[in-house]
Formats: structure tokens, C-alpha cells, sequence
């Protein structure tokens, strides 16, 4: 399991291994993946069966060649469930948080960081890359006018209502629902730069078919287009 998180896809093939074969289970966060580790060791899955490491997938071919040709990958993309409902994460903006956005907080600089030296046309053209964000001039030019006053963007809910405040012209009875699209896609826009998510995975991807066991399989979920191209390509 490449993208181990909670540990639900883990889990079911934990359960499918029937104590036969060996499982590693790696992801980047440094926060949840101890948690994770220990609830799998509850439910009576240890070392004899699984090895957890936090480590990212683009490294896939050091698990390799530790463990041999793998038989099944597995990558779930993006983030995850607890890493989301976590408002210190700042993942989301259904609850105020800094505006971090690493899955690794310890590695890289913040996406409040990012937005202090990012160019209008860099972020209009991340919000079109990174998310297909159909208002992405409108968008980067108010981020960027509150950054030129001196606003000090640091919280989720702060950038949340910029993107808001500047698409108060869509009309129509969906208004409300398209804006919060729109800050979704923003927010997906700016996690998948600060993280170099494509780059990433691109390189999972490259180092993919050396690593495998002849017969051998890969699963993978993507959950937008940016994501779904590059895998299918």
C-alpha cells in the first residue's frame, strides 16, 4: 500500500494475506502514521506480516529492493479522511486553521509561505493546472491584490473568503454551491503545488514497472483530471 493513511485499504488485504506473504504499507505523514501503525498492531498485525515506513511513494523502488518484485501496488491519491477532519492540518476550510497544506509538515514550506512569493500569472496558471478551476484569473488576481495590501493570508478561512468575496458576480440559484466548488478546486490547487504532487507521482509512475513481479498488478485511485491524465498516459 503505497498511500497507507488510515489504513482501511491495508487493513482488507491484510485480512486477505491470510498470514501468508508480506505487506508494506508507506506514506509521508509523520502525524497520523504512527497512529495508524498502532491500530493495525491491535487488531494483531505486527512486523511477521507488515512493515510500515514512512517514506514517499516516489520512492517505491527502495521498498523494492528490500522486499524483492512486488506482486500488488496499491496508491489511493490525494488526501485523506482524518487528515481532512484535522483543522491544525489545514486541509479544509469548514473549520479556521493555518494555512499549512503539507502532508509532511515538517518538509517544505506552508501553502501561507507559497502565497507570499507566487506571481498572478504562477497562481492563475496553478488554479488552471492543478484543478481546472474555470475562474482562475478572477481568483488569482484578488489573492494576489490582498498580498500587494499587505494581508497576511494565514488561515483557511481568510483565503476561503477572498475566493468568495471575489465570485460574488456568479448569478443564478446554484451561486452558493459553484463558489464553494471553486474553493475546493483553490484549495486542491494550492496542496497539489506545495506537496509537488504530479511531480511525485510521475516518478512513482517511472520507476513503476521495474519494480514489479512478472504477472504482478497496480491499482490506482485518482480522484481529478490533472492525475488521471498522467497515470493514463
Amino acid at each position: 500500500d503505497a498511500t497507507l493513511g488510515y489504513g482501511g485499504h491495508t487493513l482488507e488485504m491484510l485480512k486477505r494475506l491470510n498470514s501468508k506473504g508480506h505487506l508494506y504499507a508507506i506514506d509521508v505523514d509523520p502525524i497520523e502514521l504512527p497512529r495508524t501503525k498502532e491500530r493495525l498492531e491491535s487488531l494483531g498485525f505486527g512486523p511477521e506480516i507488515i512493515t510500515i515506513k514512512q517514506m514517499n511513494f516516489s520512492n517505491i523502488d527502495q521498498i523494492a529492493l528490500e522486499s524483492g518484485p512486488l506482486n500488488f501496488v496499491l496508491a489511493d491519491l490525494g488526501v485523506s479522511s482524518m487528515q481532512i477532519d484535522n483543522p491544525i492540518r489545514g486541509f479544509s476550510f469548514k473549520s479556521e486553521g493555518p494555512l499549512d497544506l503539507r502532508l509532511n509538515p515538517n518538509k517544505g514550506i506552508s501553502a501561507a509561505e507559497r502565497l507570499k512569493t507566487i506571481s498572478q500569472d504562477e497562481l492563475e496558471g496553478m488554479l488552471v493546472e492543478n484543478a481546472d478551476e474555470p475562474n482562475s484569473a478572477v481568483i488569482a488576481r484578488a489573492i494576489i491584490s490582498e498580498i500587494k495590501k499587505g494581508t497576511d493570508i494565514s488561515t483557511t478561512t481568510q483565503l476561503q473568503q477572498i475566493i468568495k468575496d471575489s465570485l460574488k458576480f456568479i448569478p443564478g440559484k446554484n451561486k452558493d454551491e459553484e463558489i464553494k466548488k471553486s474553493c475546493q478546486r483553490s484549495f486542491q490547487a494550492l496542496r497539489i503545488d506545495v506537496n509537488s504532487e504530479f511531480e511525485v507521482l510521475y516518478e512513482f509512475l517511472e520507476k513503476l514497472p521495474a519494480t514489479l513481479a512478472k504477472g504482478g498488478r497496480v491499482a490506482i485511485l485518482s480522484f481529478h483530471s490533472g492525475e488521471d491524465r498522467l497515470i493514463k498516459k
